[in-house]
């Protein structure tokens, strides 16, 4: 039970990351990194990044604690969750 429920806060932690990220370019607090897509269409990957940055940090955390391996299966299969369903919420895309 308490994996499951470390599965989902990392879940929410991780998609409130990558919207926070995805966002950021908009108040010009940091340089935006994109890419173009398409005709109008760019890819702002900041909030994927800060994704990833964070998932970096509670991996450490875990090997720090030497539990790699239960750390390892909860953070990731967060982390595909969080990726697969902010993509499919289209966080980090924009039109030109």
């Amino acid at each position: 039970m308490k994996y499951a429920l470390s599965i989902i806060l990392q879940f929410i932690l991780y998609l409130l990351v990558f919207a926070i990220g995805s966002f950021l370019p908009v108040f010009h607090i940091l340089p935006s990194l994109s890419f173009g897509i398409g005709a109008g269409r760019v890819f702002v990957y900041d909030g994927l990044l800060l994704m990833v940055a964070v998932y970096a940090l509670i991996l450490l955390i875990g090997a720090v604690r030497r539990r790699v391996h239960v750390v390892f299966l909860n953070a990731t299969v967060a982390w595909v969750l969080a990726l697969v369903v902010g993509l499919f919420l289209k966080l980090g895309f924009k039109s030109n």
